[in-house]
């Protein structure tokens, strides 16, 4: 009596066992899953900015269109109040020298002129020694030269500048 009430749940167990797959069907061969898609996402371009007032990356390229982030890290000493780091990305055909020079009198917008804000395609707000900050963006889709550089006063006049030249 006992044997008929387990025979049931036997063949319920062999039927169960034979449907399963194998628990590693690429060791088989049989693998018909697909490889996971690529990430994508923004090239990172990490730049350093020192007591010197030097960027370490002066030159970008980029395809237009291309997604950019860069991260701006301060790796200087100096307090903020005397020595801070921006980025600020400027469109084709801007003025850096004016856009700094008017910077350095925007100290409550973080020496980026508020009547010159148009020109701005992005950046980063100052930064302290040791700290770092990050901006992502699209890079225009005319080929050309955009300047970038550092508004803190004094800054862009002694070198703090590059170019994302977009080709």
């Amino acid at each position: 009596m006992k044997t008929s009430l387990l025979l049931p749940f036997f063949v319920a167990l062999a039927l169960l066992a034979g449907c399963s797959k194998p628990a590693d069907t690429a060791a088989s061969g049989n693998s018909t899953a697909a490889a996971p898609a690529a990430t994508t996402g923004p090239r990172t371009i990490n730049i350093e900015a020192n007591d010197t007032m030097k960027y370490s990356v002066t030159s970008i390229e980029a395809k237009p269109g291309e997604e950019i982030k860069v991260v701006l890290t301060n790796v200087g000493v100096v307090p903020k109040e005397a020595m801070g780091h921006n980025f600020v990305l400027l469109k084709k055909g801007s003025d850096p020298l004016a856009f700094a020079t008017a910077g350095a009198a925007a100290k409550d917008t973080g020496y980026v002129p508020a009547s010159l804000k148009d020109q701005v395609l992005a950046h980063i707000e100052q930064l302290g020694p040791k700290q770092s900050g990050e901006v992502t963006f699209t890079a225009p889709t005319e080929p050309g030269e955009y300047p970038y550089l550092c508004t803190f006063p004094g800054h862009f006049q002694v070198g703090m500048k590059g170019i994302l030249t977009v080709k």
